[in-house]
């Protein structure tokens, strides 16, 4: 099959936030003797991240590529996305979501002059994968690099959040001859945008600041970053995670020293209006709650929001949050606890029902990578919510297996699927059992020098 790598320009033209209906279709999308999908199937598609100038780095774009099950199951079918897939807009990694069902890939283009531009497009396998209606240009209201990922709703909804560039605000103490200029607060305007994933269109937006007690913020502590919204239980409120800054009050630089971490926070807002912002506060967890670039928070059967953190001083937790909205503090799962290490790390993670969670993290002591410095071994557990413990999966580990750009899983029935390979080697597709926690090989993963998987949609 030959390449569809999307050449882009900075001149191009920008579609508007009116979502045009026009179709697009793939560049030159060729079909290359895909057999048709069975009814009763769906199609996985695999997703990889180029290297730009540093190996594992996926700064050089995203590629993807879609097979049927019974490919994505047999450990002697290869899937080569890197020579064969279809390359997405994106300038740098894409930030890829799925259907359900696997029919459709959505994608905000991520940096650079098209960065902020959402696109649809219908899985018919191989490398084609055809444009459904306009491209949406979110960038004037979150900025060319959005985090974003769909609701759980029924594929119907995406919702994107940015802060802009933290501002520092100055207070005038004293009078006359003796009045300065002192440090007051440090806060960016947040945003979120709401896209209707059926029509292609943006249906709401709001921007607003999101202050913090008085007292933080006379320590400089302010809301870095805003990521991974999720739908409560009764669809009425958005928890979405946050990063968490903090500026030297006798500088107004950035504090670079290490500082008192604050509790753990979320902003709330009301659904679907957007309005009415809050901040919840957890007494369990001390890290950040915004993940990277997968889900970070996940509504599970029991009506509670459970979520990860980041940064933690005393390892990652999953915390709880009820269906007050409030964070749930009788609930504490340290991993580092679960796992019996130091210091982990959650850097993707997927929750696949009956309690049941894969969790992608490093921690202290894990293997330093050999293509990128300050870079760890990943490695995979499963996680029991309910019993709050965790088993790391028998995979094949190295020390430059690396998980930290990790976006998609396939929960499929009792079945998880999930990408398996070091940053510029081959891998595997593995089968994960939900129920048993049993590991089965499936395809192998064809790679290229730097490159590496970020998923499986």
């Amino acid at each position: 099959m030959k390449k569809h790598f999307l050449k882009f320009f900075a001149g191009a033209a920008v579609i508007g936030l009116t979502g045009l209906t026009a179709s697009c279709s793939s560049d030159d999308t060729s079909t290359d003797d895909v057999d048709p999908l069975p009814e009763t199937e769906r199609w996985f598609t695999v997703a990889g991240a180029i290297m730009d100038e540093t190996p594992g780095n996926g700064n050089g774009g995203t590629v993807i590529y879609s097979v049927a099950k019974e490919n994505v199951q047999d450990p002697n079918y290869e899937i080569d996305v890197f020579n064969n897939g279809f390359q997405v807009r994106s300038q740098r990694t894409a930030r890829l979501q799925s259907s359900v069902d696997g029919s459709t890939m959505f994608n905000i283009a991520y940096g650079g002059n098209i960065g902020g531009q959402f696109s649809k497009y219908m899985v018919n396998g191989g490398d084609d994968f055809e444009q459904v209606g306009g491209v949406v240009n979110i960038s004037q209201y979150a900025g060319e690099s959005p985090r974003w990922v769909k609701l759980f709703d029924g594929d119907k909804t995406g919702a994107a959040v940015s802060v802009s560039s933290p501002i520092v605000h100055t207070k005038t103490v004293g009078e006359g001859d003796d009045a300065e200029e002192v440090y007051d607060y440090t806060r960016g305007t947040a945003t979120i945008v709401t896209l209707d994933m059926e029509e292609v269109l943006i249906s709401n937006n709001n921007s607003f600041e999101i202050p913090l007690s008085e007292e933080e913020e006379s320590q400089g502590y302010y809301i870095f970053r805003l990521d991974t919204p999720v739908l409560n239980a009764a669809g009425d409120k958005l928890i979405i995670g946050t990063w968490m800054g903090k500026t030297d009050p006798a500088t107004g630089e950035r504090d670079t020293n290490q500082y008192e971490r604050l509790g753990s926070r979320a902003v709330v807002v009301d659904y679907p209006s957007l309005e009415n912002p809050t901040v919840i506060t957890s007494s369990v967890g001390f890290g950040d709650t915004s993940g990277y670039r997968s889900f970070n928070s996940f509504l599970s059967e029991d009506g509670n929001i459970y979520q990860a953190t980041q940064r933690d001083p005393n390892g990652s937790h999953i915390l709880r949050i009820n269906q007050d909205n409030e964070y749930d503090d009788s609930y504490v799962f340290s991993l580092d606890d679960a796992l019996g290490v130091t210091n982990s790390y959650i850097e993707s993670w997927r929750y696949v029902g009956n309690g049941i969670a894969y969790v992608m993290y490093t921690h202290d002591g894990a293997a330093a990578s050999n293509f990128n410095e300050g870079n760890q071994q990943s490695f995979l557990a499963r996680v029991d919510l309910n019993s709050r413990t965790a088993d790391v999966v028998d995979l094949p580990y190295e020390p430059d297996m690396y998980f930290f750009q990790y976006q998609g899983f396939v929960v499929d029935g009792d079945k998880v699927y999930v990408t398996v390979s070091p940053v510029g080697k081959d891998g595997n597709i593995y089968i994960l059992d939900n129920l048993t926690g049993e590991v089965t090989k499936g395809a192998k993963l064809i790679n290229e020098p730097g490159n590496h998987f970020i998923g499986i949609f």
